[in-house]
């Protein structure tokens, strides 16, 4: 494959071949790492528009009852209407995967609101109840209990919170369902229910997809942008994915002691970092003036150089950060390109000329 750059400053263009004549040529630009570019990039990343997550974002709300959940319902001076409400589960109920799972495999002691959102109780026939809160659901009942009571003092809670869940998937301790119940469901609160995010786990790489629709969710951006994460509601069905950090990787190759793919951390990691993490520029063959950065933009390639050998070379390097896929390459000196090519030619030629003109001892 033929390898053509070209540098839209002066017009230079070169071509390094990499493969069999008559192979497809691909065209990039070639732009010299500076401190202005380094500026601008930082700049345009600073500008770049993400994605508008203002439907997520929202104030808690009480939480509002819905079909599956169970009620516990007590008529104060009137045990015989709340006989089965008073009944205990043998535990808390409603909070994470395990509640959850206890909910639906042991029968449920209380009024369980059904698929129309109704309950049945005593003197007050059937009650709507589904999309009311605790406190409007109770003041109902004893609306309609005041008919036959005077004025009948109720006690009404949820006692198994069925109705709403979310799923956490991805890079965290414990993936899976998470009941909602009275304490607001943001994105913060989920995470921490799942045991928080693991090490392999990418921050900046949080997807919530609600209705068909994913959302991504870069949590240092948005501290650092002022936009508390916990602000991010979620509602019934939401699904939170945790992407791993293996998912937003860098490519190290060419003259460095240790080519190796590295991974991002939380979406960030600069050309420094990338080149120390795989133990330098090889001092035997590496060209410390042709340091490249291959990234692909749309259809066409970019390749950023940095000339290790100028001053400053190490703060711009600092300074210019990697995109996920990114390819960072160090070219070999002329004089290790001489003797790899010596080497295919006339393999054994180098060493056997070493020995020859040492003298015998």
């Amino acid at each position: 494959m033929h390898f053509n750059t070209k540098d839209r400053a002066s017009g230079y263009s070169a071509s390094n071949s990499a493969g069999a004549a008559g192979e497809d040529t691909t065209d990039a630009v070639l732009k010299p790492i500076t401190p202005q570019l380094v500026r601008t990039e930082r700049e345009l990343r600073e500008k770049q528009v993400t994605q508008d997550i203002s439907k997520l974002l929202g104030k808690s709300a009480p939480y509002t009852i819905d079909s599956g959940d169970v009620l516990s319902i007590v008529v104060w001076d009137h045990p015989e209407l709340s006989n089965a409400a008073t009944v205990a589960t043998g535990g808390p109920v409603g909070v994470g995967a395990d509640a959850s799972t206890s909910a639906t495999t042991a029968p449920p002691a209380g009024f369980i609101v059904d698929h129309e959102g109704m309950i049945q109780f005593p003197y007050a026939g059937p009650l709507k109840v589904a999309g009311l809160t605790q406190d409007q659901a109770r003041n109902m009942l004893a609306s309609k209990l005041s008919k036959y009571l005077k004025q009948p003092k109720v006690t009404l809670r949820v006692q198994s919170y069925r109705s709403k869940r979310v799923y956490v998937d991805g890079e965290v301790k414990n993936p899976g369902l998470q009941a909602m119940n009275d304490i607001p469901m943001t994105l913060v609160e989920a995470l921490n229910r799942a045991g928080g995010v693991l090490p392999t786990g990418d921050q900046s790489q949080v997807v919530v997809n609600r209705s068909g629709v994913n959302y991504q969710i870069n949590l240092p951006q948005l501290v650092q942008r002022g936009i508390n994460p916990g602000s991010i509601m979620l509602t019934n069905g939401d699904v939170v994915r945790v992407r791993s950090r293996d998912e937003s990787k860098v490519f190290v190759s060419g003259e460095v002691v240790s080519p190796r793919a590295l991974p991002m951390y939380n979406g960030r990691l600069t050309l420094n970092e990338a080149l120390g993490e795989s133990g330098g520029i090889n001092p035997l063959s590496g060209d410390g003036s042709q340091i490249y950065v291959v990234r692909k933009s749309g259809t066409d390639q970019v390749v950023y150089q940095l000339d290790g050998r100028s001053p400053g070379a190490l703060a711009m390097a600092e300074g210019f950060e990697l995109a996920p896929k990114d390819v960072v390459y160090v070219a070999a000196t002329p004089l290790a390109n001489w003797h790899r090519a010596i080497s295919l030619i006339l393999p054994g030629a180098l060493s056997s000329a070493v020995g020859a003109a040492q003298p015998a001892r």
